[in-house]
């Protein structure tokens, strides 16, 4: 298939140039270093890909087979307005992830796990680069009162605590953060990006190919690591341990099953050709993957243990472990790492604010349930705001002063800083201007 590459009009493109520069002051290292680190891998370019040729027809939804629709003002007011947030929330969480990998980026203890992150950072700040060029590219008027200045202003305002997704509001405590992030987060992107890839709306599907060939990558940025981390831990390094794998996924998956919408809908983005999964179907496939994932680490570490076993020896072993809860050979039930119940230290969904257990147990004591929280969750995690918030309104609740809903509206609490970004201002740059044709221009 042909890709046509974009550039956004006028100065739109450097308000994001000026936004990479706060947010990713090392983009100049990655560009210079590129070809030691990726010699194979074509270098990053800062543009809108639209993949040319895809399927023509509306895939899923109640007009399958009609012609896939082209610009807003065909979709219909409540498709449009539906399909305006969905591009503003994903245009958020991909400027939202780079903000919080910056702040522990430098505490990589490998220079490639690094580069790797900082790459990861730089395409996702083309993803948002690529959201941007479908609120820009096209008038949406008809279904918002805010102007194209106003829609870009507001997304690169954002910070940590004002994003759309929770996820995306929640501090990185350390570079375990950063790996575990991308190999859990970023598998929900994945599931988003290839369910959007046969929308109705066109420029939307043919947007999704590039950006899934780069997400691949962003897993394989939190997958590789972590498995070299679960070898290195059997083999007695004391830098990063199963506990900590365990404490950092406890944390991440809960948020990650949480962006896929409340389990009870789904049903409008696929009546309207937008995604073909409802959303508990597509959370159930995804903490199925977790699941194998899961089941890599374990398996890695356990031969790592035991390099004496061969695969079929060890995959009866670690079925027996597992089983029986037992311990074999020196490895115990309590040495791998397990998935948390789906209900467990929820705030969104069926689930929100239940006092679940990581083993599906039930508590009734507040005070319990924090104890067994203070043991599943990482200990820098606790010490800072987001579980604050979230156990402060869970006391509401368990006290009767707040529903699991009203409840789940609060979370996050959020701080709108329009502005306090210092290139947030730079798009008002266009509002002084005739703004361009949204013409196709060569990328930089």
């Amino acid at each position: 298939m042909r890709t046509r590459e974009a550039r956004l009009p006028g100065n739109y493109h450097d308000a994001v140039v000026k936004w990479r520069d706060t947010f990713i002051p090392d983009y100049d290292f990655l560009m210079d270093n590129w070809e030691k680190h990726f010699p194979k891998e074509p270098r990053f370019k800062l543009c809108a890909f639209r993949e040319l040729g895809i399927c023509n027809e509306i895939e899923c939804g109640d007009d399958v087979g009609k012609p896939k629709i082209t610009c807003p003002s065909d979709l219909g007011p409540d498709r449009a307005r539906h399909l305006l947030g969905a591009i503003r929330a994903q245009a958020s969480t991909e400027f939202g992830s780079i903000q919080q990998h910056r702040l522990t980026l430098a505490r990589a203890q490998e220079e490639t796990d690094q580069v790797w992150v900082l790459r990861m950072m730089a395409e996702e700040l083309r993803h948002g680069y690529q959201m941007l060029h479908l609120l820009l590219e096209d008038d949406w008027s008809s279904v918002s009162d805010q102007t194209g200045p106003d829609l870009v202003e507001e997304i690169l305002s954002m910070q940590t605590g004002s994003h759309v997704l929770g996820a995306f509001n929640i501090d990185f405590d350390s570079f375990v953060d950063n790996i575990v992030f991308c190999a859990l987060i970023d598998r929900v992107g994945k599931y988003q990006l290839a369910m959007q890839r046969v929308s109705a709306y066109k420029p939307m599907a043919e947007s999704m190919p590039k950006m899934l060939r780069e997400e691949a990558f962003h897993l394989a940025t939190g997958v590789v690591p972590m498995r070299r981390w679960a070898t290195e831990a059997a083999e007695g390094d004391v830098y990063i341990s199963m506990e900590m794998l365990q404490k950092a996924i406890n944390k991440w998956l809960p948020r990650g099953l949480e962006m896929f919408g409340d389990e009870r809908g789904g049903g409008s983005n696929v009546r309207m050709g937008f995604k073909p999964m409802k959303n508990a179907e597509a959370q159930d496939q995804y903490r199925a993957e977790v699941g194998k994932l899961v089941d890599d680490l374990n398996m890695r570490y356990l031969r790592a243990r035991l390099p004496e076993l061969g695969r079929n020896e060890a995959d009866k072993l670690m079925e027996e472990i597992e089983t029986e809860r037992s311990t074999r050979h020196g490895v115990g039930w309590e040495d791998l790492i397990h998935l948390s119940h789906p209900h467990f230290f929820r705030r969104r969904g069926v689930p929100a604010f239940t006092m679940v257990g990581f083993e599906g147990e039930t508590f009734e004591a507040l005070d319990d349930y924090t104890a067994h929280l203070r043991r599943h969750l990482p200990e820098s995690y606790l010490a800072g705001r987001d579980f604050r918030d979230y156990l402060e309104t869970l006391k509401q609740v368990a006290a009767g002063e707040l529903s699991a809903v009203d409840a789940s509206r609060r979370m996050p609490s959020l701080r709108r800083v329009g502005g306090s970004c210092p290139c947030s201002r730079s798009v008002r740059w266009v509002s002084e201007e005739p703004l361009p044709a949204a013409a196709d221009q060569p990328a930089s």
